[in-house]
């Protein structure tokens, strides 16, 4: 039975948890930010090499008043091109008028417009009655191409207006059908371009209407901004999107967020699972943009622990976060430890298990999968991309069966038939489009899920 365990350890990175050790900046019911840090398992079996999964979760309780919360400072950039006519451009009008009616008096919006060229319809101002913005929305036509980049980098202006107020939540939402054909228009360069915007404090979310958009180029500009992305087939869930979008904008409680991760002697980090972070030597580190009032973010490491004596203990990951609280206008900083146990039972490592940290790891090594799947379809090798799937439901429905985990267990059991489907098919533009929104939504752990769709 060990040894069947530590075979799928090593597969799995294995999964576990156990109860909280505070360091300094224990957290309290006050706090904006409740920080945590847990592992797939308390107890790791003794004398063996293992791999485990370190957790470092930022709970975040919704505000107690929503008259406290920050100001908003927004750019809605709106695609007009040819492919918008009709009813597309008509719910365009209707989501962005929504977002007009959620935001307050004292909230700073503008909107910008973009085909063949950029147009600034309302620049950057309080929004007042709104009646300024419910003018020049209506007035949105559709016709000529798309110069995304461009819309994109004159909402950022927009923003810059008053990003010097640091009470501000600043973002940027770009809503797009189509492909950017007119100024720069690569993945790369729209992941460039997103995460200068994060350095100053902006995030791109991304709204990609129907089968023609670029999701490689939306997700990556999202991603790399620390913004949201949706993938929305019908322009009839348009105004729903808008809606969700600004519930997250009007709730953030903490920005400018900083995770760094120490692990002592006897543990290495190995790597993040579905974030990008850095590793060093025994350091990890991790940047956020913006946390939510009623959400969890975060941090998923893979580690590799050296061997120890049954019955001993040791500290596996202490972890630092630095944050702004957007409520309370002031710097915070929290620590957290976790510590692990060893032993030579078998039932004792399978009762330690975490299976919230499970259903976590699970989900996040399955967007990459898919991730990588998408890469392999695009290459012509859909043998490939269905065994990456493949491979992956067979490990989680081993994890699944070992810890009795029915959510990994469901997790497993819908990445079967996706993988045969994959080498049967390949990916249609719709699916490809899914496999890349719910990836991306996975790990950037956003609370709309892939009912956007």
């Amino acid at each position: 039975m060990k040894h069947s365990f530590l075979l799928l350890a090593g597969a799995l990175g294995v999964l576990p948890l156990f109860s909280l050790r505070a360091g300094d900046g224990r957290t309290s019911a006050t706090d904006s930010v409740q920080l945590r840090v847990d592992v797939d398992r308390s107890i790791l079996p003794a004398d063996a090499t293992e791999k485990a999964v370190v957790k470092i979760g930022l709970d975040c309780p919704r505000p107690p008043r929503a008259d406290r919360r920050p100001p908003v400072n927004l750019a809605i950039v709106i695609d007009r091109s040819g492919s918008m006519r009709g009813a597309k451009i008509a719910k365009a009008r209707e989501a962005a008028l929504e977002a007009v009616h959620r935001l307050a008096a004292d909230d700073i919006l503008s909107v910008v417009v973009f085909d063949n060229n950029v147009r600034t319809l309302v620049p950057a101002q309080r929004v007042g009655d709104g009646r300024r913005f419910e003018d020049a929305i209506g007035e949105i036509e559709a016709g000529g191409s798309t110069a995304l980049y461009g819309g994109v980098t004159r909402g950022a202006s927009e923003v810059r207006k008053h990003i010097e107020d640091e009470r501000c939540i600043n973002r940027v939402i770009l809503l797009s059908d189509g492909l950017a054909n007119v100024g720069p228009g690569s993945p790369e360069e729209l992941g460039r371009l997103g995460a200068s915007l994060v350095k100053e404090g902006i995030s791109v979310t991304t709204i990609g209407l129907g089968l023609d958009f670029n999701e490689d180029l939306m997700t990556r500009l999202a991603q790399r901004s620390d913004g949201n992305t949706y993938f929305v087939e019908s322009s009839a869930d348009l105004p729903r999107i808008f809606a969700a979008e600004l519930g997250d904008v009007l709730s953030v409680v903490a920005r400018r967020v900083e995770i760094e991760i120490e692990f002592p002697d006897g543990v290495r980090p190995l790597r993040f699972i579905g974030r990008e972070g850095t590793i060093e030597g025994r350091r990890a580190q991790l940047s956020l943009n913006q946390l939510y009032g009623g959400q969890e973010k975060f941090a998923l490491v893979e580690v590799e622990v050296a061997p120890a004596e049954s019955g001993s203990e040791r500290e596996i990951a202490r972890a630092k976060l630095s944050y702004e609280d957007a409520l309370k206008q002031r710097n915070a900083t929290l620590t957290a430890r976790r510590s692990v146990q060893f032993s030579g039972s078998h039932a004792a490592v399978i009762g330690s298990a975490n299976q919230r940290v499970q259903l976590d790891y699970a989900a996040n090594s399955l967007a990459e999968a898919k991730d990588a799947a998408v890469a392999l379809v695009d290459a012509n090798r859909r043998d490939e991309a269905g065994a990456v799937l493949r491979s992956k439901a067979v490990e989680l429905k081993m994890m699944s069966s070992t810890y009795h985990n029915t959510a990994v267990e469901s997790l497993a059991a819908a990445a079967a038939p996706e993988a045969a489907k994959v080498e049967a098919d390949g990916l249609s533009n719709g699916d490809r489009k899914t496999f890349r929104a719910e990836a991306a939504q996975t790990r950037n752990q956003q609370a709309t899920g892939a009912g956007d769709r």
